[in-house]
């Protein structure tokens, strides 16, 4: 049975006696059992921001301690992996670190979402546990169903939920002894639909990455983490979940369901946590956020963000205009602008690449859009200007996301693979001890990105001093006529319209019936009307004729049909699968 569950204020404290290690831990285990002796913990409230349970450290490693014993008397062996639907509760965490104390490898996989459907969902799931070769599936009880269906695919592996694998036996055993070495976790990025990639994870690599973490925003002994966001993403699960265990520090969280049903309730458990807040969030969640906030809502009386001394943005490109409407909504609430902390990072490096230094904000690079395009060199903007005097220059604002994480090292390389000088946009490349081995029992794929210590990110970017910019990502680039045009630019240029928001919009090529190749675009159109539809599109075609030159394929599609990634991101590439498959049906031209 999981520790009792206490329903009262006593959240677990900020503060501890405990004296503090940046992750100086040889294995996850020991991380939690050094931070059981303190008495900071998890705190987890439901959507209208009440507490619902307190779990501190120290029950979360005795539950998980029963866990292992119980994980093991069922079969489970070292090496094995135990397959968890990660749903935000003391269930999984207790799951998850008892995996890791039999000696097993714990594999987080998301929750369903509301694109895609059951089956949608069913069919992520199987070509995940396809993938990890589960010898155990587990799910909160609710879920089972579905997640039993995804598992008959498989011979061996045995679904149950969480309060019938709870009631199993549990009887004393002597738990294996991890080394650094070995695999700590498997991780799924968030796009691991049709063929997934298991990035495997060493403890080693694992606590370098959080001690990175630390390090680099400069933990104090009185910060608190508030997050929202899921177990089964990198940033959730490294972030939000592992590095305030290694760390030692107290977290209030939030379900992500909760979030997307109550955003502000994120805000409001801010402005109620004591002492220094650390929070991060995707650029969506800001801008959901902000977009709650009316001008006639008093932003100062409702939430105080004077103490929000990190802000963490990752997981999908920054945008600067989002940030700026995010500090706009809730400067007189006391957040400060020079919060807002930028990195790049990516599961295959465990989590953080690079992270701006603490207190700098947000930091923009105005770059010449016809760099982007591929054609001459990097210039700064003041010098293009100076240089194209009297003719109208276009400049997209690149966001820096800050220098190499302690031990790494980041390189921008050419398509022959040669390091390029600085404001040359390329390949980004990472090297140092948080990198992954492999792919899961993917060795071509493994291969294919990872040579000599190397990783190729699969991300184009440029280097200025040492920060690093990320442009885009090379698979979603669209080649007209032998000129790169960036899919963000495109959706961007769109979202200036009214009526239109991130994530209404996908943008990729495709080849028209002429053998041409020619960039399209799926817009959810909220209207009904023939007429404005038809207003619409050409509104929509002008937009990006001025923006970029070119002509594009415009389809308005019903709203809630682009396909997202299972942490809320826009997934150009299926929207782009189930478009030339006919899966999407755009509305009629003449309707």
């Amino acid at each position: 049975m999981l520790q009792p569950i206490i329903r009262d204020d006593a959240v677990t404290p900020t503060r501890d006696d405990l004296p503090r290690r940046l992750a100086d831990f040889g294995t996850l285990g020991e991380a939690l059992d050094y931070a059981a002796q303190g008495q900071r913990g998890f705190n987890f409230f439901d959507a209208r921001a009440s507490l619902v349970r307190t779990y501190p450290f120290s029950a979360l490693r005795a539950d998980a301690l029963v866990q292992a014993r119980r994980l093991i008397a069922d079969g489970i062996g070292v090496g094995d992996r135990v397959a968890l639907i990660a749903e935000t509760g003391a269930e999984f965490a207790a799951l998850f670190f008892g995996v890791v104390y039999a000696g097993a490898w714990p594999v987080p996989l998301p929750l369903p979402t509301s694109f895609g459907g059951r089956e949608g969902y069913i069919e992520q799931i199987r070509n995940q546990l396809i993938s990890c070769d589960p010898a155990l599936v587990l799910s909160p009880p609710g879920l089972l169903p579905m997640v039993a269906e995804a598992a008959a695919a498989l011979p061996r592996a045995r679904a149950d939920d969480w309060a019938s694998f709870a009631a199993k036996p549990a009887p004393e055993v002597a738990l294996p002894q991890a080394k650094p070495e070995d695999i700590a976790y498997l991780q799924y990025s968030s796009g691991s639909t049709r063929f997934p990639h298991g990035v495997a994870v060493t403890h080693a690599a694992l606590l370098n990455n959080l001690f990175c973490h630390s390090s680099c925003m400069k933990v104090q002994d009185d910060d608190r983490l508030v997050s929202w966001l899921p177990w089964y993403h990198d940033m959730g699960l490294v972030g939000c979940f592992l590095s305030p265990v290694a760390n030692q520090m107290s977290v209030d969280y939030l379900a992500t369901e909760d979030f997307a049903r109550r955003p502000l309730s994120w805000l409001t458990l801010i402005s109620r946590a004591d002492g220094h807040t650390m929070s991060y969030s995707p650029t969506f969640g800001y801008d959901i956020c902000a977009r709650r906030v009316s001008s006639q809502t008093d932003a100062a009386g409702k939430f105080d963000l004077s103490r929000w001394r990190v802000a963490g943005n990752g997981a999908d490109m920054i945008r600067p205009d989002v940030m700026q409407a995010f500090v706009d909504a809730f400067a007189p609430a006391g957040f400060k602008a020079s919060a807002f902390l930028p990195s790049y990072g990516l599961a295959e490096v465990t989590l953080a690449a690079s992270i701006m230094p603490p207190g700098e904000g947000i930091v923009i690079d105005l770059v010449d859009e016809r760099l982007l395009a591929g054609e001459g060199h990097a210039e700064a903007a003041d010098e293009s200007a100076e240089a194209n005097r009297g003719r109208p220059i276009r400049y997209r604002s690149i966001v820096n996301c800050g220098k190499a994480v302690p031990g790494h090292i980041i390189e921008v390389r050419d398509d022959a693979g040669a390091p390029l000088a600085d404001r040359n946009i390329g390949r980004v490349f990472v090297s140092g001890p948080s990198v992954m081995v492999g792919y899961f029992r993917d060795e071509v794929s493994t291969a294919a990105c990872l040579k000599d210590g190397w990783l190729d990110t699969g991300d184009m970017g440029y280097l200025v001093d040492g920060y690093v910019y990320i442009v885009g990502r090379a698979k979603d680039m669209i080649i007209i006529n032998g000129k790169n045009h960036w899919p963000q630019d495109i959706e961007w240029a769109i979202e200036q319209l009214p009526g239109f928001k991130a994530g209404d919009i996908a943008a990729f090529s495709i080849t028209t019936p002429s053998g041409e190749e020619a960039p399209a675009v799926l817009v959810q159109c909220r209207t009904s009307d023939p007429a404005e539809r038809a207003a619409l599109r050409e509104a929509i075609k002008s937009k990006v004729r001025t923006i970029t030159g070119m002509n594009c394929v415009v389809e308005l599609v019903p709203p809630r049909t682009l396909p997202r990634t299972s942490s809320g991101k826009l997934s150009r590439s299926k929207a782009r699968t189930l478009y030339l498959s006919g899966e999407i049906q755009p509305f009629d031209v003449a309707a």
